[in-house]
Formats: structure tokens, C-alpha cells, sequence
């Protein structure tokens, strides 16, 4: 079954896309995935102030700079994994770099 990891930070501390490559828990943690065969796909996202927000109702389209709530952690990135079941999932969750440094929700994918 697919799990994604959506990973909530604070954006104040966030490291560059260089300085997370060369992380070595980072690093460990993707191997660890890859080695169990988990790992399905995910992106980092740009921090939520470049990105926009839009909502429709009746008819109206309201569009709005950067992200809709206001939150110390925003969502960073998502992680897609294929994993035996919500434990293995919940468990490489807790093994990622950022369990420490920010949140990780851990849902099932719906699948048809």
C-alpha cells in the first residue's frame, strides 16, 4: 500500500536543496528507503510565501500570495512510500531527518 509523508517545518530554518543533499541523516534515511524498496517518489516544495492560494466559491475565484494559513511550520515536502502497512510507514517516518525537526503526518493513498 502507498503512505505519503507530508512534512511540516519552520521555514526559518531551512536548509538549501545542497546542504540537504549532503545532510548524512538525510542521506542514511533515503538510503534505508531505497534499500526496502519503499520509496515510490516525493518533491521538496519552495517555501509557501513564492506559492499561491485559491479558493472558488460560487462562481469567484479569490487568489492569494503564499500560503492560506498563518503557521510557524508549513508543508516542505511529501514523500510517497510503498510499505507493507502503516507501521513499517509510521516507522520510516520516525527515522527521517526531519521527524526532529519539524512534523511528519503520515495518511494512506487512496487507490482504486
Amino acid at each position: 500500500m502507498e503512505y505519503a509523508l507530508v512534512i511540516f517545518h519552520d521555514e526559518a530554518g531551512e536548509l538549501s536543496p545542497a546542504e540537504l543533499d549532503e545532510h548524512p541523516r538525510h542521506r542514511a534515511w533515503l538510503d534505508e528507503v531505497q534499500r526496502r524498496g519503499a520509496f515510490a517518489g516525493g518533491q521538496r516544495l519552495r517555501p509557501g510565501r513564492v506559492g499561491r492560494t485559491v479558493r472558488a466559491r460560487s462562481g469567484a475565484v479569490l487568489v492569494s500570495d503564499g500560503p492560506f494559513i498563518e503557521a510557524r511550520e508549513q508543508v516542505g515536502g511529501f514523500v510517497l512510500l510503498r510499505c507493507a502497512d502503516l507501521d513499517e510507514a509510521t516507522e520510516l517516518a520516525a527515522l527521517h531527518p526531519f521527524a526532529e525537526l519539524g512534523t511528519i503526518e503520515v495518511r494512506p493513498v487512496w487507490t482504486r
